[in-house]
């Protein structure tokens, strides 16, 4: 991660990150940030099972020659998976 950038951290509910010695990490690390779910959330299942997803449907059986082609094709997917959920609740052509 480039220096330069935040640090994002999607965390469950639980009070590790609420020790001593991890407090004073994040104290010298402002970049890391940390974000918690909500106690007894569903929307951070609905996320594990979506990355369960790609990898059940692209990522398993896949053969990539390098990072970048890793990434679009995730992209791609992304994408077209997009374009038929909106067609299919729309109704509309993508």
């Amino acid at each position: 991660m480039p220096a330069g950038l935040d640090v994002h951290l999607v965390c469950d509910n639980l009070s590790t990150h609420k020790a001593p010695v991890i407090q004073a990490w994040l104290a010298r690390h402002p970049r890391f940030r940390l974000h918690f779910t909500p106690t007894g959330s569903s929307w951070i299942n609905q996320v594990e099972r979506w990355f369960g997803y790609l990898t059940d449907k692209k990522l398993r059986r896949g053969v990539h020659k390098s990072v970048q082609a890793l990434e679009a094709d995730i992209r791609a997917w992304i994408e077209n998976s997009l374009a038929r959920y909106l067609a299919r609740i729309s109704g509309a052509s993508y």
